[in-house]
């Protein structure tokens, strides 16, 4: 299977990376802060409800976020973190009934989204070809990542969480670079650059390494990514209308909502047009 074709299939499922709302005690809703700014209406501090979560858990005004001044909240994904902590973790016993559980569960939740961040890269890495050499590690650190989300609420507060993440992240690099390999011709490094605002339309970054960029509200219509490394790079409000994103690396679903696209838009095969992208 050529670069320009291979796509990335993490089993989400299998390892329950996607979020399940419905089994989740809202913990997003509360045990996250944020300030009033575009992407938030009000302030809200860490710990404390927001006021539109509901009794059940759910959001009473979930189908109006954006136009409410809410649209950080489309954006944000637990890679299923949430339903771990409420069901695994802390066994079904929500922080309502069990106040007690309430400062240790808030605090829990953080490490395991990061933690089950890393197992969808972890996932899509090891479901590439070309990354064989190191498929060996990146199994051996997917097992050890999972047996982490298992362990007990004080043995997850107590995580080391930026040095796991610095082990998994040089295996990550390494596949990163065994997959862009594939692709012919000289790639760039724009690794942390900052493209805020950038006139990227029609740009070659095919195979590119653009982790970590920012690329605010950069123009990227009509750019070629395929098979692009785009881990952690911030695409907020970043036009990919008519964009190849064919094959990009360790892109996530919560880059594409914070992103802006249309119809011409091709994405990987793992990950759907979001709802508000432009249809014509």
């Amino acid at each position: 299977m050529s670069p320009d074709h291979a796509e990335a299939l993490p089993d989400a499922a299998a390892l329950g990376l996607r979020s399940d709302c419905g089994s989740c005690f809202g913990l997003c809703c509360v045990a996250l802060p944020f300030a009033a700014s575009a992407d938030f209406a009000i302030d809200k501090d860490a710990g404390r409800p927001c006021p539109n979560l509901q009794t059940d858990f759910r959001c009473g005004i979930h189908a109006e976020l954006r136009p409410r001044g809410f649209s950080g909240c489309t954006v944000f994904d637990c890679f299923g973190a949430g339903q771990k902590v409420s069901q695994v973790t802390f066994g079904g016993q929500d922080w309502r009934r069990a106040p007690g559980t309430a400062r240790q569960m808030f605090e829990v939740f953080p490490v395991m989204r990061q933690l089950h961040e890393l197992l969808w890269y972890l996932a899509e890495a090891l479901a590439r070809p070309a990354a064989r050499p190191v498929h060996a590690g990146l199994q051996a650190a997917l097992e050890k990542t999972e047996a982490l989300t298992r362990g007990g609420a004080e043995e997850l507060a107590a995580l080391d969480v930026p040095a796991h993440r610095g082990e998994v992240n040089a295996l990550l690099l390494r596949a990163s670079e065994l997959v862009r390999a594939e692709v012919p011709g000289r790639k760039k490094d724009r690794r942390g650059a900052d493209l805020l605002g950038a006139r990227l339309k029609g740009a070659r970054l095919r195979g590119a390494s653009l982790r970590g960029a920012c690329l605010v509200a950069a123009d990227l219509t009509g750019a070629d990514l395929r098979t692009a490394d785009l881990i952690g790079a911030d695409l907020r409000d970043a036009d990919l209308s008519g964009a190849d994103l064919t094959g990009a690396l360790f892109l996530t679903r919560a880059q594409l909502d914070a992103a802006r696209g249309d119809a011409a838009t091709r994405l990987p095969a793992a990950l759907s047009r979001p709802a508000h992208w432009q249809s014509g």
